[in-house]
């Protein structure tokens, strides 16, 4: 029975869609944020409001420029941050 073997390769290195300002329509964004992450109403004002958080750990960069859109949409300003390759970081 021969061996067989697979390389998967993931050339899309994750993201996180950071919050840094809710702006002035903050239940709205509150309301994005809640759309998002599937949290309460109450913990997605508690996220909305003490910024910088991070509202998406380590999705798709696709996913991730959505989010940020549906955020600014909003009124808020947000961000994406590409997640370091593991073993890139020097010590």
């Amino acid at each position: 029975m021969a061996d067989e073997y697979f390389l998967l390769v993931c050339d899309d290195v994750p993201h996180d869609v950071v919050l840094t300002d809710p702006g002035v329509r903050v239940m709205d964004v509150v309301r994005v944020v809640r759309r998002l992450t599937g949290l309460s109403l109450w913990r997605s004002k508690l996220m909305a409001t003490q910024v910088p958080a991070v509202v998406l750990a380590r999705v798709p960069e696709e996913g991730a420029m959505a989010a940020v859109s549906a955020l600014r949409a909003a009124g808020a300003r947000a961000e994406t941050r590409a997640q370091p390759e593991p073993g890139s970081l020097k010590h």
